[in-house]
């Protein structure tokens, strides 16, 4: 089983980019985040004459999450279970193949210490909460997506420049923590542990040329899975695509029971 994670940054704007990308790639999952888009805009007809059908909790000009799968969902949720109506767009979860995949657009925090990194701090909270009271370490769980954290050093292209900046302080590093403690796996970390592989590299001063990236897109897997896990890779070639999306997406391949 192959699953994917992707941050689209608007998939009105890069449709033909998730198009050409799933046709390449394959995956039996594709989680996006910043889908930026409104449920009846999305592109579920585009998508279906590939073989994909999609889950989707949108939100306009902002946020938004869907799950686009060649496998039936089953237990489709959106949003925390406590949300209101107006909570933004940000978890999506589908039972697939036996497996609970959550895919979170953890908030990004715009700079330490402001109104917005401590909305990022409590959300962070509440997923953890979250896993506390709906799931079992033993149970089969995927959880992927933006996490706009990078966990390490190694994760960061040059750690002193980013020391105590957003997606690297250690009020979110501690946070993430928090939520991987649950019982989570870092499943890129069973397969690679050298730095320098990134997910995201910001559109100015020729960042993605120059390889000065963060990894904060992210696929963790519950202990039930960790012997499934068969591989994880980042798929840089979309970033070089015309008008890509600032992230490329992480594919973790699963064999044995699916």
């Amino acid at each position: 089983m192959r699953i994917a994670t992707w941050n689209v940054n608007s998939i009105v704007a890069r449709s033909p980019h998730v198009v050409r990308w799933l046709q390449e790639a394959r995956p039996d999952v594709l989680c996006m985040q910043e889908t930026k888009c409104v449920d009846d805009k999305f592109p579920f007809a585009e998508l279906a004459e590939i073989g994909y059908s999609a889950q989707v909790f949108g939100q306009a000009s902002y946020n938004g999450v869907a799950i686009l799968s060649k496998i039936p969902c089953q237990q489709i949720q959106r949003g925390f279970p406590e949300d209101a109506a107006d909570a933004q767009a940000r978890l999506l979860g589908a039972t697939i193949a036996g497996i609970r995949i959550l895919n979170v657009y953890i908030p990004n925090g715009q700079a330490v210490g402001s109104t917005k990194y401590e909305f990022k701090l409590a959300w962070m909270r509440r997923l953890r909460t979250f896993f506390d009271s709906h799931y079992s370490s033993g149970e089969r769980v995927v959880l992927c997506g933006d996490f706009n954290v990078a966990p390490e050093d190694r994760d960061v292209y040059d750690p002193e420049l980013w020391r105590g900046k957003i997606m690297c302080s250690p009020g979110e590093r501690e946070a993430l923590e928090q939520i991987k403690s649950w019982g989570f796996v870092d499943a890129f970390r069973l397969h690679e542990q050298a730095a320098g592989h990134f997910s995201w590299w910001d559109y100015r001063a020729g960042a993605f040329r120059r390889n000065r990236g963060l990894r904060i897109d992210h696929v963790w897997i519950s202990e039930p899975l960790r012997n499934q896990s068969q591989s994880v890779r980042i798929d840089r070639q979309p970033r070089t695509w015309e008008r890509p999306s600032d992230h490329a997406p992480v594919i973790a391949d699963f064999h044995g029971e699916s």
